[in-house]
């Protein structure tokens, strides 16, 4: 088992945990939580390209940091125009 394979499943509770605060709590508290899911999800997708030596997927780990904030921003929107 190498180093980051074991620091890619160490990252996997904090993202549990992250998305479990998404279903709760106040509508401040999911938004923060949704921009940490994307944060630690876009980490753990880095740390598995290197765990498992695929250089490809560093792409789909770029492309989801750069999606991370428009995202968010519709979630706010969602929220504010709907709830």
């Amino acid at each position: 088992m190498t180093p980051w394979l074991v620091a890619a499943i160490g990252l996997v509770p904090a993202l549990g945990a992250a998305v479990i605060m998404c279903a709760r709590g106040n509508a401040a508290a999911r938004l923060a939580a949704v921009q940490l899911a994307g944060s630690i999800a876009v980490l753990l997708l880095v740390v598995l390209t290197f765990a498992l030596d695929q250089p490809s997927s560093i792409d789909l780990a770029l492309t989801l940091a750069l999606l991370t904030l428009p995202a968010t921003l519709l979630y706010a929107l969602f929220l504010e125009r709907w709830l």
